[in-house]
């Protein structure tokens, strides 16, 4: 009951946050505005007399949408960081590392560079080729760890998720280097913005977002579990080899995803996980929920940063996390050894 009193405490402050993202930018909106837009286009209730006539667009068009599409990547990568962390047993883990990063900018670059265009999604042909290419990383790295290793050990998960990031990368350098001329756009991609993103990506990052988080709490018990070894999971009935492919695979359809609509962004999915541990202990029943709402609110404030602190420019907001987060990472890794 303790927990969830702090995960409903969580969640008022990542509203009001969420709120901050929405009110504030190069035109400062009141947050009972921003209330009232939100309240205006969901429940039709009246406006406030004498509002400028501008808010309404720059919060339910611009700056509403852009903060929840930052909000659910960023639960989302949060979300894949703990299960990473958990089922590989190692505190610096993330989705990152099998590639689904690497392979997620790969499939951009090639989009980028080539213009190519598919006639059904038009302008969404990047992020589905984005997600479909850090998709089908993870595939290869979960199916080659499996054929080699009959163990399935972490240790052979990790290793090939380097090799396979370490790969995908040369790739990307050697694309650089041929194409010069966008690789400005690609660099900027891979840092990852939230700018000029509305409703369709919002309503594309949903799907994703429920179907990964649905199955992950479905395994909420056998993770716990997991955390003892595989012979005392084995004992309990839980067979380990096959819940880690489930949860890595749910945990790279939510990767995937955020990655494909945002870009690489960074250290979210080793921060929030972390913290959350810290604030509502090791039971992944409240440590995914937990983990989702921080990563929320880190990623939104981040994106806020992002865009306010060098006002009317902005930053990518991989730049944002990765100034917080690199040290947060040492941190980690120190205090470990």
């Amino acid at each position: 009951m303790f927990n969830r009193g702090k995960i409903a405490l969580g969640a008022g402050i990542s509203l009001l946050i969420l709120c901050a993202g929405t009110s504030l930018g190069s035109s400062l909106i009141s947050p009972g505005d921003t209330l009232g837009v939100i309240l205006f286009k969901l429940f039709r209730l009246p406006l406030r007399a004498g509002m400028d006539s501008k808010t309404v667009p720059i919060v339910w068009e611009l700056r509403f949408p852009r903060a929840l599409l930052a909000f659910m990547a960023g639960g989302a990568l949060s979300l894949s960081g703990a299960v990473f962390q958990s089922v590989l047993k190692n505190q610096l883990a993330s989705p990152y590392i099998l590639g689904v990063s690497s392979g997620a900018s790969l499939g951009a670059a090639l989009i980028i560079l080539t213009g190519f265009t598919l006639p059904l999604l038009g302008g969404f042909t990047l992020p589905a080729a984005g997600f479909l290419a850090g998709l089908l990383t993870i595939f290869l790295v979960i199916h080659f760890s499996s054929r080699l290793d009959g163990n399935f050990s972490n240790n052979t998960i990790i290793l090939f998720g380097m090799v396979f990031s370490l790969f995908i990368n040369a790739l990307l350098t050697t694309l650089t280097a041929l194409y010069r001329e966008e690789l400005r756009n690609l660099l900027y991609w891979q840092m990852g913005s939230f700018a000029l993103k509305g409703w369709s990506y919002t309503g594309l990052m949903l799907p994703f977002l429920l179907l990964g988080s649905a199955a992950l709490f479905r395994y909420t018990r056998e993770m716990d579990i997991l955390t003892f070894g595989e012979a005392e999971a084995l004992s309990l009935g839980v067979d380990a080899r096959q819940v880690r492919k489930k949860l890595l695979a749910a945990s790279a359809v939510l990767t995937g995803g955020a990655v494909a609509l945002s870009g690489a962004i960074g250290f979210v999915d080793l921060i929030a996980p972390h913290l959350a541990r810290r604030i509502v202990g090791s039971s992944h029943k409240y440590v995914l929920p937990m983990s989702f709402i921080l990563g929320g609110a880190l990623l939104t404030l981040s994106d806020l940063i992002a865009r306010t602190v060098v006002s009317p420019s902005e930053l990518p907001v991989g730049a944002v996390t990765a100034i917080f987060g690199a040290p947060f990472f040492a941190w980690v890794y120190f205090k470990k050894r």
